[in-house]
């Protein structure tokens, strides 16, 4: 959407379509705001300085005049929002207005207003503000998504440039609501729109796509530095989800779990996508309720869907139809609707388990250990069986174990007995030893068999298989099953093979820069 400008703006603005994603910058000096700004505006041309975050914003406007001067090509918004909506400037009204003002004159040609301010302002000035700048006019609502259009309708009556309405998802529904206003005002208005909260994500995303004209990008969201709960870095935004491709035909897919805030499914998805040339985004969904989501996958609408905890089994009465692989394990990890509107279950765990295995040894009658019983658990014990196993299982709670063994077909064993037999395989399905390389199912003595598999994919190397190695035993790590069970979905999902090896690259690139986040500042 081209910029409607007023015609004293600066020429070079007046043609400009504006990028997708600006860059929220918040620092306590502006020292530290300008050197983020010098390290990411030629990837980043279009900021938001966040003057509000300041403690004295006039004082620091000349030096954003300096870096604008020699950063031609960057187009920057000015914000100073007031304590009272949601920002950190104490100030009068009157000094927020001159704030701004003077951010015009020191070469920022967006200005942004909150409506709360501009309605105790006086008309002629908020025209004088306008006549200078291009005005977006601002409302967020921090506790929930709702009366949108009357919030509109109460925005118009004072004339700008964008109107830019933010509110908190508290629901994924929250998302189709914004998503809906959007489709319905864009075409009369320059909008902008999101939902904010970790529910709100994907409104971020799909924004764009539902007529935004852009949406806010923070510098780097795992460190903190977002000026929005729910804000996507603009690396994330542009690399992972590629929010400049995103377009009305772009297919919707993505995980849904409670929680879901550290999955690598995205980031596994969205390299595939890229890969193959599907035009399709995969994006996180942080589903309170299943009701939310099943409301939420119909309505927006979702093409494929990943199911992770807690939802595998509940999920299964909302399908309409489901593979025999779900209707045995009593699981379902991918959802598919179809051209019917209909939702259709499959479970791709068990492949995610026979792929790496069958490129070790051949799966009939190898003699195979699986610790726990639960989803994961009974995907590998019927997987196995499917494929001519002999399947021992140890658990915890031995009634669990021993439910899932008649039910597959299956044994159980005593951790005392543990010796006795020499398995080919021993493979862990419990979280044992997740985000850590000290917790382990098993002790050190009692780790023999030809082959280890640790479903466990973060850290990539467990303490299980550590030792497993120390003692010349082949190895599977966790991230080969999470590799091929996205890997099958994504072939059910779009037709086409999986491109593994690239889906392997991108998850091990990711959990390298998760661990060297862990480490500790020297």
């Amino acid at each position: 959407m081209a910029l409607a400008l007023s015609s004293t703006l600066a020429p070079r603005l007046l043609p400009l379509r504006l990028p997708k994603v600006c860059l929220a910058l918040s620092a306590d000096t502006v020292e530290d705001m300008l050197a983020t700004a010098e390290s990411m505006a030629t990837d980043d041309p279009f900021l938001e300085f966040r003057l509000d975050y300041l403690k004295q914003p006039l004082a620091a406007l000349p030096k954003i005049h300096r870096f604008l001067e020699t950063h031609q090509y960057v187009t920057a918004i000015a914000t100073c929002r007031r304590v009272d909506n949601g920002g950190k400037f104490k100030g009068s009204l009157a000094s927020q207005l001159e704030v701004l003002a003077k951010a015009h004159a020191a070469g920022c040609p967006i200005v942004d207003l909150e409506l709360q301010s501009a309605l105790k302002s006086k008309p002629e000035a908020i025209a004088r503000l306008r006549s200078r700048a291009a005005l977006i006019l601002s409302f967020h609502d921090f506790r929930a998504t709702r009366n949108l259009d009357e919030t509109l309708e109460k925005m118009l009556k004072i004339p700008a440039d964008f109107y830019k309405v933010v509110s908190t998802a508290t629901t994924l529904f929250d998302n189709v609501a914004m998503m809906k206003f959007l489709q319905t005002q864009s075409d009369q208005h320059a909008l902008i729109g999101l939902c904010m909260g970790e529910q709100g994500i994907i409104s971020r995303v799909l924004g764009a796509r539902a007529g935004s004209v852009f949406t806010f990008g923070a510098v780097d969201a795992n460190a903190g530095l977002k000026t929005a709960p729910g804000q996507i870095s603009t690396r994330d935004l542009r690399g992972i989800y590629r929010i400049d491709q995103v377009d009305p035909a772009t297919r919707i897919y993505g995980v849904a779990g409670d929680p879901i805030q550290h999955s690598l499914s995205p980031v596994i998805m969205n390299a595939a996508l890229h890969r193959e040339n599907v035009n399709g985004v995969y994006l996180p969904l942080h589903a309170k309720t299943l009701k939310d989501l099943i409301r939420c996958a119909r309505e927006i609408p979702l093409h494929g869907l990943s199911i992770t905890m807690p939802y595998k089994q509940a999920i299964i009465p909302y399908l309409d139809n489901t593979d025999a692989h779900t209707a045995k394990v009593g699981a379902c990890n991918t959802v598919v609707r179809g051209q019917d509107s209909k939702l259709y279950g499959f479970n791709t765990d068990i492949a995610g388990i026979l792929r790496p295995l069958e490129q070790r040894l051949s799966i009939e009658n190898a003699k195979v250990l699986v610790i726990g019983a639960g989803g994961a658990a009974r995907a590998a014990v019927f997987g196995l069986r499917e494929r001519g196993a002999e399947v021992w299982i140890l658990n915890r709670t031995s009634v669990k174990g021993q439910k899932l063994a008649r039910q597959a077909k299956a044994r159980t064993l005593k951790r005392a007995d543990l010796r006795k037999i020499a398995f080919d395989v021993i493979i862990n399905a419990t979280p044992v030893g997740m985000g850590n390389s000290r917790d382990c199912p098993l002790k050190d003595e009692e780790i023999q068999a030809r082959v280890v598999f640790d479903m466990v994919y973060d850290p990539v190397e467990t303490h299980l298989l550590q030792v497993a190695r120390a003692k010349g035993i082949a190895v599977i790590p966790g991230i080969e099953m999470f590799v091929q069970q996205a890997a099958r979905q994504f072939e059910i999902w779009t037709g086409k093979p999986a491109p593994a090896a690239e889906m392997l690259g991108a998850v091990t690139i990711a959990l390298q820069d998760r661990a060297a986040l862990k480490q500790p500042k020297t």
